[in-house]
């Protein structure tokens, strides 16, 4: 099948797709939305202690795009990212926290490095540790209680959870240090820690991943 085939047969299916599903996707537009309103205030606060900021207006044109898709990507260079359409509310506002978080670490982080966004990818251990942190930052109740899958212990990829430095597991070591010094300091500190131990690291990641597929 050439690449305009591919296109065109693609592009036939989501329609048909589309069409068919247009009325759940309304009635899922409005449940996010609503479920979201309820605690954006939460959010913003917790997220403003977290990081030291004020939030005011700084992401003001962020958007959540609901998808086919089950994976949810996000695009820092265009502040938006997707969500999966058959998530339920709690779901949807689980995905939700989690990209938010990558949003506003990448602001501060690029405001307090001036380096370059194309090192926010994946296989960048810049790109690992904003991965990594996501956990020990939901661990404030106002963020991780009302995420499904923090408490499901998913909110982060799954090797996360069973990596270990020097016997001890990184999320926690993490955490650690995010609750001993401001973010900024804790940016510098986390990323030499994983710059020390970047072999580990990587290792575990590839044998868990050749492990589970």
């Amino acid at each position: 099948m050439s690449d305009d085939e591919k296109h065109k047969f693609l592009t036939n299916y989501f329609s048909a797709l589309y069409k068919k599903n247009k009325s759940l996707l309304r009635e899922k537009l409005l449940k996010y939305n609503s479920y979201w309103q309820k605690y954006e205030s939460q959010i913003v606060t917790a997220l403003q202690e977290a990081f030291g900021i004020n939030l005011d207006d700084v992401f003001s044109d962020l958007v959540c795009y609901t998808s086919f898709c089950p994976v949810c990507p996000r695009y820092l260079d265009r502040n938006c990212f997707n969500n999966f359409y058959l998530e339920s509310e709690k779901g949807a506002l689980g995905t939700a926290l989690h990209e938010i978080i990558h949003f506003v670490w990448f602001h501060v982080w690029h405001e307090t490095f001036r380096d370059d966004y194309v090192e926010y990818e994946t296989p960048h251990l810049k790109w690992i540790l904003s991965e990594m942190v996501v956990e020990p930052i939901m661990r404030d109740d106002r963020l991780g209680g009302i995420n499904p899958y923090y408490a499901d212990k998913s909110c982060v990829y799954f090797y996360f959870y069973t990596m270990k430095i020097d016997g001890k597991s990184i999320l926690d070591t993490l955490y650690k240090m995010l609750k001993s010094m401001p973010m900024c300091d804790f940016m510098k500190a986390g990323y030499k820690y994983c710059v020390e131990h970047e072999a580990e690291i990587r290792k575990h990641i590839e044998d868990s991943e050749n492990t589970f597929g």
